[in-house]
């Protein structure tokens, strides 16, 4: 089953007086980017974080994020530089000597350097009952995520394989109309051909390349060949699971070199007017296709 890129995952449960809550988002995006936001409480969980977002996506921006609401927070420590301290009061000394400045140096004048003092959780390492219960968590909303992604991704398929039969049914026209084509050309050819036989000696090489080139420039037999191959490709590929979304973005700009080669070889308006059409539904496929994984 095809999946789309964009889904949502959310889980909580109750942590000591609080709740831990996980939400994870996921876009549309090349490769696989995940970004996670933990408290520092938790932050010897981002890497097992990541490692489980890699088991269930391979491809999207996934952004993972983890709040602890309400939970008594745990003690915190202060911790002065008195050697920073120390250098500072000497260097304002010195500044005050220097410049023959006037006041005093006291506790306020270092109460406002932030590098003086930092504010700390106590060490002790993360809380293990804390990191079983968000590893819990992060695969539950995981799980839901990779579901609304397989929703999607099906939604996806089904108005991608409506549009392929679209091309179809055009390719199909164009094939009818390809043999009107080729009279064409030869009426062309023939009153070409009579113009250069009025003349006082026909060139035989000349007409001959005029012939070979008319032939070619009016036979889209090979493009609609190569169309229907393409389509048929597609539709395989779409009934794939995994990571499919590079291959079909391959696909569709071989259809697109396809079609645009029926439109420039078939001068005729009325295969010009499906080719539109076709180019259309083509760049509606290419939209939906870049959230596919």
């Amino acid at each position: 089953m095809i999946r789309s890129m964009t889904g949502y995952g959310r889980q909580e449960a109750a942590w000591k007086d609080g709740t831990l809550v996980v939400e994870i988002r996921s876009v549309n995006h090349r490769f696989l980017d995940i970004a996670c936001r933990i408290p520092k409480s938790l932050s010897s969980f981002e890497e097992a974080c990541k490692e489980a977002v890699q088991r269930h996506c391979h491809r999207g921006r996934v952004d993972v994020t983890l709040t602890i609401n309400g939970a008594r927070q745990g003690r915190k420590q202060i911790t002065l530089d008195r050697d920073l301290a120390v250098q500072y009061c000497g260097a304002l000394r010195d500044l005050k000597k220097q410049l023959r400045l006037s006041g005093r140096l006291d506790i306020n004048t270092l109460a406002g350097v932030r590098e003086l003092v930092t504010v700390s959780e106590e060490a002790g390492g993360p809380d293990k009952a804390l990191l079983k219960l968000a590893g819990r968590l992060v695969e539950a909303a995981l799980k839901e995520l990779v579901l609304m992604r397989e929703r999607e991704g099906q939604a996806l398929s089904l108005a991608i394989l409506g549009h392929l039969d679209a091309i179809e049914r055009a390719r199909s026209t164009v094939a009818e109309q390809a043999p009107r084509l080729v009279e064409a050309a030869f009426s062309k050819l023939k009153a070409r051909v009579e113009g250069l036989l009025q003349g006082p000696a026909v060139d035989e090489a000349r007409l001959h390349q005029e012939i070979a080139l008319l032939a070619d420039r009016s036979d889209v037999t090979e493009e609609l060949v190569r169309l229907g191959s393409h389509l048929q490709q597609f539709r395989e590929t779409l009934a794939k699971s995994g990571t499919i979304g590079k291959t079909l973005d391959f696909l569709l700009q071989e259809m697109g070199r396809e079609v645009n080669t029926l439109g420039s070889k078939a001068n005729d308006a009325g295969i010009a007017s499906t080719v539109v059409q076709m180019k259309t539904v083509l760049e509606k496929i290419r939209e939906q296709v870049q959230n596919i994984e």
